[in-house]
């Protein structure tokens, strides 16, 4: 029988190979040119909010308060809204190889703020697992693309970069902050009623790239692409992160963060666009033993136990 803790490693591992698969098949998408990223999004949004609402109709109705609801809305903003919408802007005005890179500061942002708000400690244990972990995903970002000539470090490029550290701002924020509230409800009651909040937020910001799409000249493989995007890469994930934040401390969860580059240059690989070699093989390694020290490390817990037994 699979441990709590086990369920949260599992959760956390699905929902970032999913993400991961999304990146190659969001480009898919776009580059057919009919389907922008505002539409994508709204796809996504729109979409995800359906299916759960779907599946809540086959589970057992939990009973929702008015503040609750509230703050699944705050909640909706930092999970959803500005962690997609930001970071969308962002790698509009910066490459994707930057936007790659600064999203494996995830972790070490979630530590920072673990740290001041659940007062998890900072072991020398967990900084090294961030650093190995982190040294990986950027390794094999690093080793699968080069550095377009145009992606100096122009302003436009910097605001780009900034906007991206945002956005995983706001994710850890609601990785960290929320992480107690999230134990109140099911998945289920959580993201039918987060991605309502964020599909009802987001529209006036993608209708009228929406609207104006030709649907008709849309061939079956983008539609699929989107499908696997809504039901697999989205509806998915945010199905999985709940229990993760519900078994693993925040740094934990947020160290697998650093598994989607690996799943998207894998995906680039079978899809001839990348080539797969040792140098991905190590990096590879590098990030699961980072999420292994990370998990190693003492929890706050543990560390107050064994100073009331000395």
């Amino acid at each position: 029988m699979v441990s709590n803790k086990g369920k949260g490693h599992i959760a956390m591992m699905v929902a970032n190979i999913a993400w991961g698969l999304m990146a190659p098949l969001s480009k898919s998408i776009m580059m057919f040119g009919a389907i922008g990223y505002l539409s994508l999004v709204s796809f996504r949004l729109g979409g995800a909010a359906i299916a759960f609402w779907i599946t809540s109709f086959f589970m057992k109705r939990e009973k929702v308060p008015p503040r609750d609801l509230f703050l699944m809305f705050v909640a909706s903003l930092f999970a959803i809204v500005f962690n997609q919408a930001i970071f969308i802007t962002g790698v509009s005005m910066t490459s994707p190889i930057n936007a790659s890179i600064v999203t494996t500061f995830l972790p070490i942002i979630t530590m920072v703020m673990s740290a001041f708000y659940l007062k998890e400690p900072i072991t020398f244990k967990k900084l090294l697992g961030i650093i190995v972990g982190g040294a990986g995903a950027v390794l094999i970002i690093v080793s699968s693309t080069q550095l377009d000539a145009g992606s100096g470090a122009s302003n436009r490029n910097l605001m780009g970069i900034l906007l991206i550290f945002l956005a995983q701002t706001s994710y850890a924020i609601y990785f960290v902050f929320f992480k107690n509230f999230v134990e109140k409800y099911s998945p289920i009651t959580l993201m039918r009623w987060m991605f309502l909040f964020a599909t009802i937020t987001y529209l006036p910001f993608g209708q009228a790239e929406f609207l104006h799409i030709d649907y008709t000249i849309i061939p079956f493989s983008v539609y699929r692409d989107i499908a696997f995007v809504i039901l697999a890469s989205t509806y998915l994930t945010y199905l999985m992160v709940p229990i993760g934040q519900k078994y693993l401390r925040p740094t934990v969860a947020s160290m697998y963060n650093n598994v989607q580059p690996i799943v998207a240059t894998i995906a680039a690989a079978i899809m001839g666009i990348d080539a797969f070699g040792i140098t991905k093989g190590i990096a590879i390694a590098l990030v699961f033993m980072g999420v292994f020290i990370v998990n190693r490390s003492k929890d706050r817990e543990t560390i107050i136990q064994e100073i009331q037994s000395e």
